[in-house]
């Protein structure tokens, strides 16, 4: 989520062009269940009802289903209770190496700033290198994790060199104001909310180690019987994108109002974000790819992956 930098327009009209292509009879179940985490563009999306808007004319309704973060997001898509969401670079890793029935349906280009490694204002930690044998805090399985993993292997340490403290977004806060671990990995809103609350230090960004990627998430049985409707969500969550990329203060006042967090921090996250969504390309899953490498050097996952075998092509009608 970042600036306005990826999604051309001709991909914009691309994406309007396919809102107007109905999906099949056949290819309409009754509504469309999207998962979707704390904040970010989604609460504007909602306001708006540019999704439902798009699905009304074909009978199909759109259920919003919140997460604190990707893992469990994606554990809803494998079991069938969530058709559709958007979650960061590691989760979808690590439910591929679970064997869960998903699948890559579109990507949002990070460019590195929402998401870091802070430390309290005070801390002696200066430099990635200092955070041997800290303890540090990040959501196991989610983007936060791979960071950690990424920056460690930037400093020349490893994951025995550290104490992880894997912890919930809502743990690891309490924890990081408690002075119970000495560093945390986290995406924003609160990362923002650690800058603007706690003083909190910045001592290393996601573009500081790694390209981030983040993503829609299929399950492999929807996009199967219904590619259609697939190609549409992502058409319509393309073209919602453009829209927050210009219109940063209207998706800020909709998510500080629908998640309750403070305006000025959401203001600061969403000024550093990007929306624009676009195919899954060559580039995005070998970005993927080595993520998926390091964690399985690691024996993060308990088997070595192809990131390619589960990304759904998605071609913009143009």
């Amino acid at each position: 989520m970042k600036r306005r930098d990826f999604l051309t327009l001709s991909l914009g009209a691309a994406a309007l062009t396919a809102l107007a292509a109905p999906a099949r009879a056949g290819d309409r179940p009754k509504e469309i269940r999207i998962g979707t985490q704390k904040g970010g563009f989604f609460p504007a999306v909602k306001a708006r009802r540019t999704i439902e808007d798009a699905f009304k004319p074909e009978g199909i309704d759109i259920v919003w289903v919140d997460f604190q973060f990707g893992p469990p997001l994606l554990e809803a898509i494998n079991v069938g209770s969530v058709d559709f969401g958007y979650v960061g670079d590691a989760p979808p890793i690590f439910a591929q190496a679970a064997s869960a029935k998903i699948r890559y349906a579109a990507a949002v280009k990070q460019n590195g700033n929402t998401q870091a490694i802070v430390v309290p204002k005070d801390s002696p930690i200066k430099t990635l290198a200092d955070l041997k044998s800290k303890r540090i805090a990040f959501g196991k399985g989610s983007s936060a994790h791979n960071l950690l993993v990424a920056a460690l292997e930037k400093a020349g340490l490893s994951w025995s060199d550290i104490t992880p403290a894997p912890l919930a977004p809502a743990d690891a806060t309490a924890a990081f104001v408690k002075g119970s671990v000495d560093a945390w990995s986290i995406w924003d809103p609160y990362l923002a909310l650690a800058e603007l609350k706690e003083n909190a230090r910045v001592i290393a960004w996601d573009k500081d180690v790694h390209k981030p990627n983040a993503f829609y998430i299929v399950g492999q049985d929807f996009v199967e019987k219904y590619p259609g409707l697939v190609a549409k969500l992502n058409a319509t969550f393309a073209a919602e994108g453009l829209w927050a990329n210009s219109h940063h203060e209207e998706v800020a006042k909709a998510q500080a109002e629908a998640t309750g967090v403070n305006l000025e921090a959401v203001r600061r996250f969403v000024d550093r974000s990007t929306y624009s969504v676009v195919p899954v390309d060559d580039e995005i899953i070998k970005s993927q790819q080595a993520v998926a490498d390091r964690f399985t050097r690691l024996g993060l996952i308990p088997k070595s992956i192809t990131v390619a075998d589960i990304v759904w092509k998605w071609t913009p009608s143009t």
